[in-house]
């Protein structure tokens, strides 16, 4: 399939959940990918499989929390691949805390994952972007970040962040020729949201939604990376600063 053909596209928390299904449809769809995790052993045997498969794609260690990390792997992808198309910020965290337990320490480290590698993500990458001529910065929120709950103050913080971010970046890079858009997964089935640590009361709240999604089950990874590559397209051409719920009907409830 080609709806990718001459994307080179740098993908983080690619070695699994979203963005390894990310990863794995970019280059299904003829991209060039960059699989950009700390998981070493994960991001490798998702190359090796994108590999069996007839793709390209190569790996890097990425700290998406150090601007020096992001700078080797865009050196990295220019290297491997000489140059660079397409930025898909997937990394995320997740711990359960509100306001009357978060500490300083969870705080930072949700902001340091979830918001500011976002910056240090899109302006290490921004050079390579106006390169191509035709860049695309794709941006994972959530539905948390459009709505509140209790018992997740810092995520909540950090996903309405990334809204903002992307709305402000869309407004100033147009002009380069580059498209920033955002999407809102709602409830999908991930390694992060199996194991998340939630209260009895959590957990009944969680299955109430679920029950009530309008489609009828709770989402999955390739639910999201269908999404990420309409967006990453050239289909996508003519959109930019755009959000897309893509939640089974949740925010509609």
């Amino acid at each position: 399939m080609t709806r990718m053909n001459n994307k080179i596209a740098l993908i983080t928390g690619a070695a699994g959940g979203l963005g390894s299904a990310i990863a794995e449809r970019f280059a299904a769809e003829g991209a060039r990918v960059l699989v950009a995790d700390l998981d070493e052993r994960g991001g490798k045997t998702l190359v090796e499989g994108i590999r069996n498969q007839a793709g390209e794609a190569e790996f890097f260690a990425l700290d998406v929390t150090s601007r020096e990390s992001w700078d080797q792997a865009v050196a990295y992808a220019l290297e491997k691949f000489g140059g660079l198309t397409t930025l898909a910020n997937v990394a995320g965290i997740l711990h359960v805390a509100g306001l009357f337990e978060e500490t300083r320490e969870g705080w930072d480290r949700i902001l340091a994952v979830n918001q500011t590698a976002i910056f240090h993500g899109s302006q290490a990458c921004l050079d390579a972007l106006v390169a191509s001529g035709n860049g695309a910065i794709v941006n994972i929120s959530s539905l948390w970040g459009l709505r509140g709950s209790p018992k997740a103050f810092a995520y909540h913080a950090s996903k309405g962040a990334v809204r903002m971010m992307s709305k402000a970046a869309a407004a100033e890079l147009g002009r380069y020729g580059i498209r920033v858009n955002t999407i809102f997964p709602g409830s999908i089935k991930t390694p992060m949201s199996d194991n998340a640590d939630m209260s009895p009361e959590q957990k009944k709240r969680s299955d109430e939604i679920h029950a009530a999604l309008l489609l009828g089950r709770q989402g999955l990874p390739e639910d999201i990376a269908y999404a990420a590559l309409y967006f990453a397209s050239d289909e996508a051409r003519y959109v930019t600063g755009a959000e897309l719920w893509v939640d089974g009907g949740w925010n509609t409830v």
